[in-house]
């Protein structure tokens, strides 16, 4: 746990759903930060927050919260 400036014991993760799993994260992460833990290029991600497409502009700056759904469609190239 971490302390809050108010003093109060703070989770060191918060609890999500991941493509229909769940999953502790750390606080304070991003968005953005949990792709980089996944290994994926935002690029390459359309990302489903809580039944909400991210605009990709908008994915650095989204917070990943205690209670998200968060959905994941990786888009692979080839041919």
């Amino acid at each position: 746990m971490t302390t809050s400036k108010a003093g109060k014991q703070a989770p060191a993760t918060v609890s999500i759903t991941l493509n229909g799993k769940a999953r502790a994260v750390g606080t304070g992460l991003s968005v953005a930060g949990l792709l980089g833990e996944l290994e994926l290029e935002p690029g390459m991600v359309v990302v489903e927050r809580n039944r909400e497409i991210l605009a990709r502009d908008a994915i650095a700056t989204t917070p990943v919260e205690d209670g998200d759904r968060i959905e994941l469609v990786h888009f692979v190239g080839g041919g």
